[in-house]
């Protein structure tokens, strides 16, 4: 007996040492309870190769216990699938196409898969502990519950800070326990229990929420394309909320490739369910919806950059960690297709220099199982605290964020919550600013949530269209002040912030305030850039000189505290609630203050007192003794020369800027709809591999004006396809030219009756406005050649000129022709007929020229004929009669002549006077 258990102890020992692990770890965990892996696919192509990468990792990273593939398809799809044997699998009926509802929405197959898995699977009865991931993700270690922290009644998932629905009345309409609401997913692991008690709620709670389409836009549910597709995730958080499991939150164990990972930290999952990149190689899933490349032999994914070339690209460490991290998840999944090709009996690949580095020392080496650090153990536990008084309900419950350390004994301050605000207007001009803005916030990588603080009059509000752009709070406009009637629409944004500040509950501890127009390229923190409480961080604004002079001994009692700054603000939120009011107020006493709008005061070059709300903001935070860390590396002006090593954070192309021949200036953008016309985007910019190398100032400003168009045009492009524009390829040619040849008659015909009909007394100066584009203000027809237009105090736009009725419809038929071809096609160069009512460009008219191969038309310019050579001879016979008379009428004549010649002098001086006053406006 005593030789048997001798045996055993040395048995165990040896085990520990093989291991790594020491004897009294074993002994605490006795058992190792069972654990089951589960993801959901359908039948397809895209889940396959999805699959081969995930099964692939599983086996590498060594994570216990079996997996389970949950293959939903229909009957049709399954007699035609190959993929069988890519994965341990129990088929689960397919409810893609809702049985009841017609609904079609795959996503429900995860819920509803489980649910069946647990009903009918044998293996579910021999199951302590679930892991559930996503088929898009890559395995890097061990995912082990217990060790992570799971508990009966409390599992483990990651953080998804974009489901604010958990704050809205969405979590009120659809769970009794909205205070339970976590925001969470990706990755849950759990005791069996607590599964089969949340799998039917989960299920209902995503069929719930998917037919709730009132609440499917943005600014309910986080969702950018607000098509309810996240209604599983909801599902899942308001199920969770009814059965009462409370998360424990981890946002270090997963990670998204692209991403930069905390320090420290060593992500044990990754999750590409967004593009990333390495330098100029980059992998989105999208790209290979349809891709077979799991059944074409010895086909990979394009081979990313060699580690070695990492590290000369990129000097800092933890960025460097990130392209690390971007090109395992690749070369993992290329090396489980190089095994899955294998398995399939391919022909042995020919060697290249990837696959060599597929099978070294060095990948396995930078791959091995990871393990689990004591910072990736870092818990974010969401703690519920009910307010107690005599208020009304409020909104939402207050969020306190504690963090808890198991390893070490001394407490590690955790990084708070961020939430980032900017203000717009309801107007196409800040929807393709938004666009652009709201892609770079998620591009970015910048923590917690975005909202649009949104300013409109209710009529504006009623014509809008944009109110899917980004996740949104409603104010009320403030452009024209209620008391004074002064119009000044950027007072709207300290407004905006009052009311958003007085209306939210947020859990943020810090706010980040942005203007629309900015493009943000890395996260903007207040850690890094040194904000506290009573320390705001923020840009220099160098030129509010008003801060050294008596503007501000006039408005502020500190004018010894004014900083000159602007553009990106990060306040604690406490100071925020404090000075937001004080900020709209300094707003409007500047404004008011106009017998200081000079530029020797202001610093305001248009002397308009139109930087009243940047002064207001200084104003407002010397009044509250703010004292701000002022950094010179957030924020720069495409055009700019950089400062070298400088990773600047944010674009603002507030300022016109120029690479060679090519320029930008978003005043030029001010009524050109690009959101809502297809594919319509800006002016590309040039190749950089087309820059000049030999100046590297020259050069690195180039490099960064280029990225920031490149960015606003990538936005555009995803914004239109996520509104699925019809493909430009597709069009029919011959029909369009006929819409456009329809559209050109019609404008002909119109115009030419209208001039018959209004100016029949003088040909040579009849003219026609009844086809304008934005409703001109029309006046008498002898002069009526340059009505203006004014749609903005900022850009006035120079009125169209026409002083022949033929040519006033040639141009307008091309315009309609340009726009045709523009809302179909997105030309860079016909979206210039976009902005401010312009005439197409000459090079734009020649290639819109109006073909004569249709029947209709040639008809009816045949009339159109007819009708001018009566008009003519009418004409010459008036002309002769006059000459007839004219030797008994020579006097008279002389005088008339004078007297046309003089309205004709004054003619032109209305015009040049119109000029003049155009020049000085835009001035």
């Amino acid at each position: 007996m005593m030789e048997k258990k001798a045996i055993l102890v040395f048995l165990v020992l040896t085990l520990s040492l093989i291991s790594g692990q020491e004897p009294e770890k074993i002994d605490t965990q006795k058992a190792p309870w069972r654990i089951h892996t589960l993801f959901s696919v359908e039948c397809q192509n895209y889940f396959d190769w999805q699959t081969v990468g995930l099964m692939h990792s599983y086996r590498k990273a060594q994570q216990p216990g079996p997996i389970t593939r949950l293959l939903s398809c229909t009957e049709e799809e399954r007699k035609g699938y190959r993929g069988m044997e890519l994965a341990p699998t129990f088929e689960v009926p397919s409810m893609s196409r809702h049985p009841k509802t017609g609904d079609w929405y795959p996503a429900i197959n995860k819920p509803a898969g489980v649910v069946h898995w647990l009903k009918y699977s044998k293996e579910a009865e021999n199951v302590d502990w679930v892991v559930i991931l996503d088929a898009d993700m890559i395995i890097r270690g061990p995912i082990v519950p217990w060790e992570i922290g799971a508990e009966r009644g409390k599992p483990v998932s990651a953080y998804y800070g974009y489901l604010i629905g958990c704050d809205n009345i969405l979590a009120k309409l659809h769970t009794k326990h909205p205070e339970l609401c976590d925001k969470v997913g990706g990755l849950l692991a759990m005791h069996i229990d607590d599964l089969r008690a949340l799998a039917p709620l989960w299920l209902s709670k995503t069929e719930e929420v998917r037919e709730d389409r009132v609440h499917w836009p943005t600014n309910y549910t986080g969702d950018i394309y607000g098509t309810g597709w996240i209604s599983e995730m909801y599902g899942y958080s308001f199920g969770a909320a009814e059965a009462r499991l409370r998360h424990k939150i981890n946002d270090n164990l997963m990670i998204y490739p692209g991403y930069t990972p905390r320090e420290g930290v060593e992500p044990i999952l990754m999750h590409y369910g967004l593009p990333f990149n390495v330098g100029n190689w980059s992998f989105s899933k999208l790209d290979h919806h349809e891709d077979d490349i799991v059944y074409d032999c010895s086909r990979l994914f394009p081979e990313p950059p060699y580690p070695r070339e990492i590290t000369q690209m990129e000097s800092d460490h933890n960025k460097r960690r990130a392209l690390f991290l971007n090109i395992e998840c690749i070369n993992t999944m290329n090396e489980g297709l190089l095994l899955q090709h294998a398995a399939f009996k391919c022909p042995k690949p020919k060697w290249s220099k990837y696959l060599s580095f597929l099978k070294s020392k060095t990948f396995a080496e930078l791959s091995r199982p990871k393990r689990l650090t004591a910072q990736s153990r870092q818990m974010m536990e969401v703690e519920i605290h009910k307010e107690v008084d005599n208020e009304p309900e409020k909104p939402h419950p207050k969020v306190e964020v504690n963090i808890h350390k198991e390893v070490d004994n001394e407490p590690e301050k955790p990084h708070p919550k961020i939430h980032t605000i900017f203000s717009t207007e309801c107007s196409s001009y800040f929807d393709w600013q938004t666009v652009g803005l709201v892609h770079s916030f998620y591009k970015s990588g910048q923590p917690g949530n975005i909202t649009r603080l949104l300013s409109c009059t209710d009529e504006d509000l009623k014509q809008y269209k944009g109110h899917d752009l980004a996740p949104t709070h409603y104010v009320p406009s403030m452009s024209r002040h209620p008391l004074t009637g002064d119009w000044y629409p950027a007072i709207n944004k300290p407004a905006a912030v009052l009311h958003w500040m007085n209306h939210v509950k947020t859990d943020a501890e810090y706010i980040v305030i942005l203007d629309a127009d900015m493009i943000m390229r890395g996260p903007i923190t207040p850690w890094e850039f040194n904000a506290g409480r009573s320390r705001p961080a923020s840009t220099p604004y160098d030129y509010l000189i008003g801060c050294d002079n008596i503007l501000a001994k006039l408005h502020t009692r500190h004018p010894e505290a004014c900083d000159k700054v602007g553009g990106v603000i990060i306040m604690h939120v406490d100071d925020l609630r404090k000075f937001a009011l004080q900020w709209l107020h300094k707003t409007m006493e500047v404004r008011l203050d106009r017998s200081h709008w000079s530029k020797n005061i202001t610093g305001d070059i248009y002397e308009s007192g139109w930087i009243s709300e940047m002064y207001g903001y200084s104003f407002g935070a010397a009044e509250l003794n703010l004292r701000h860390v002022i950094s010179d590396e957030i924020l720069i002006y495409p055009g700019y020369v950089p400062k070298p090593g400088v990773n600047y954070r944010v674009f603002h192309y507030g300022l016109e800027y120029r690479v060679g021949s090519w320029s930008f200036d978003k005043a030029n953008w001010r009524h050109a709809d690009l959101v809502n016309k297809c594919w319509a985007k800006f002016p590309d910019p040039p190749d950089p591999s087309s820059l000049d190398q030999t100046d590297n100032n020259s050069l690195q400003r180039d490099l960064l004006s280029i990225e920031c168009a490149t960015t606003l045009n990538e936005a555009l492009r995803l914004h239109h396809e996520r509104r699925k524009c019809p493909d430009p390829n597709t069009i029919s040619t011959p029909k369009r030219e006929r819409v456009n040849q329809d559209r050109v008659d019609e404008t002909r015909t119109n115009a030419e009756t209208r001039t018959r009909a209004e100016t029949r007394t003088d040909a040579e100066t009849r003219t026609s406005a009844e086809t304008r584009t934005s409703a001109e203000t029309r006046t008498n027809a002898e002069t009526r050649t340059s009505a203006e237009t004014r749609t903005d105090a900022e850009t006035r736009t120079d009125a169209e000129t026409r002083t022949n009725a033929e040519a006033r419809t040639n141009a307008e038929a091309r315009m309609a022709v340009e726009t045709t071809t523009s809302m179909k096609f997105g030309n860079v160069d016909d979206v210039q007929a976009l902005r401010h009512d312009e005439i197409p460009k000459n090079s734009s008219q020649e290639s819109s020229q109006v073909e004569t191969s249709n029947g209709t038309f040639t008809s009816m310019r045949f009339w159109i004929m007819v009708l001018w050579a009566v008009s003519i001879f009418g004409f010459l016979g008036v002309m002769s009669a006059m000459l007839r008379g004219r030797k008994g009428l020579k006097k008279r004549g002389k005088g008339y002549k004078s007297k046309r010649r003089t309205t004709y002098s004054g003619f032109w001086d209305t015009n040049g006077q119109d000029r003049h006053l155009r020049n000085a406006e835009t001035a």
